[in-house]
C-alpha cells in the first residue's frame, strides 16, 4: 500500500472511532429526564448464580407515567433476573432500606408510595399506580 492512502485510511479509521465513541457518550440517561428523579434506596441480591433482584427507591418531583416509565426503562436489568423501582411523591417520606421477598418497602412507607415499576425475569414491563 503507498503511503498516501495508507495515511488516508488510517486518518478515515480514527475519525470512524472518534465518531463513535461521541456517539457513545451522547446517550440518554437518567440524568437527562426532567421529572427531578432521585434515587434513595437500593437493595440487590448477592446471588450471581439465580435471579438477581434489583430494588430502588425514588423520589419524583414529576410523576408523569411516561417519565416513570423512562425511569424504569433506563434501569439496570438481568436476564432470568427482576428489576423493581418504588416512586414517592418528591416531600413525602422514602424508605431509607428496601427489603427482599414479597414485600419490599416498610408498611409505615407503603402509603406515599405512588407507582410500582417492574421488569419481570421473561422481560415484560408493568407500570402499577398506587401499588399497596
Amino acid at each position: 500500500m503507498k503511503a498516501p492512502l495508507k495515511w488516508g485510511v488510517t486518518a478515515l479509521t480514527l475519525l470512524l472511532v472518534g465518531w463513535m465513541l461521541l456517539e457513545l457518550l451522547r446517550q440518554p440517561g437518567v440524568q437527562d429526564l426532567p421529572g427531578g428523579f432521585q434515587e434513595v434506596a437500593f437493595y440487590r441480591n448477592e446471588n450471581n448464580t439465580g435471579p438477581i433482584i434489583r430494588l430502588y427507591a425514588v423520589s419524583v418531583r414529576d410523576a408523569s407515567p411516561e417519565q416513570l416509565q423512562q425511569y424504569g426503562n433506563f434501569m439496570p436489568h438481568t436476564k432470568y433476573g427482576t428489576t423493581r423501582v418504588y416512586f414517592f411523591k418528591e416531600g413525602s417520606p422514602v424508605p431509607p432500606a428496601l427489603y427482599p421477598g414479597d414485600v419490599n418497602v416498610d408498611a409505615a412507607y407503603q402509603p406515599y408510595c405512588i407507582a410500582m415499576y417492574e421488569k419481570s425475569s421473561m422481560g415484560q414491563v408493568s407500570l402499577v399506580f398506587e401499588p399497596f
